[in-house]
């Protein structure tokens, strides 16, 4: 009886600090997806009229992710601490929704992944075709300027002047830009759902072994 109430012990403790890291991994996703929507480069480039907004609703996905896993954290730490089997099954049930959320975002940005960037190439290149728009013409220096472009992607001598003919080609620079961005993304989707099943394990190994403990009560 002492030996399973001391690796009950063990996995609740382990448990424990694996919330509080689940816990601070949430703040980690929180932080990046707010970087990822408030980065002053990305909000320059996608703010406009018909500004195209898939990149954001992936981001979106990120913040909403991170506020639920520090959610869940905490009450994943009340539960191992109470040793509730109530609230372990309900962290095992928000653990395996946020699984699935973060597989749905990262099929979402999969199979999106040209897509953003093709809207924002669009955009960029409506702009620089209506450049006798002030708005239009705002929105292409905007892009010249951020990603340190011209090149070859627009037809006016205006906005790329011959000394900066030698820049990266803006489509280019595009598309370089933002599949940085989605990588990062993805790789913070692939190590939360490392973590995540890590999580879901250690949940049932304390709530069955609670259960047992009290079997043998």
């Amino acid at each position: 009886m002492s030996k399973v109430q001391g690796g009950m012990k063990c996995v609740k403790y382990l448990l424990f600090v694996f919330n509080f890291i689940f816990w601070l991994s949430g703040l980690l996703v929180l932080a990046v997806g707010l970087w990822l929507r408030f980065d002053p480069d990305t909000v320059e480039l996608l703010t406009g009229d018909n500004a195209p907004d898939t990149f954001f609703i992936a981001v979106y996905i990120l913040l909403g992710a991170g506020g639920l896993m520090m959610l869940v954290g905490f009450f994943g730490c009340f539960g191992a601490v109470r040793e509730s089997q109530c609230l372990l099954a309900s962290f095992f049930a928000c653990l395996l929704i946020i699984f699935g959320a973060e597989i749905a975002a990262g099929v979402f940005g999969f199979l999106n992944r040209d897509q953003i960037v093709e809207e924002v190439q669009k955009f960029y290149s409506s702009s620089v075709t209506s450049t006798t728009n002030v708005n239009g013409t705002a929105i292409a220096m905007i892009y010249h300027k951020t990603l340190n472009c011209c090149g070859g992607s627009t037809q006016d001598p205006n906005l790329c002047p011959e000394e900066e003919a030698e820049k990266k080609d803006c489509l280019t620079a595009i598309k370089d830009f933002f599949n940085e961005k989605l990588h990062i993304i993805g790789y913070i989707g692939i190590g939360i759902a490392g973590v995540m099943i890590i999580g879901m394990i250690f949940s049932m190994v304390l709530c069955c072994a609670i259960r047992n403990s009290r079997e043998v009560i």
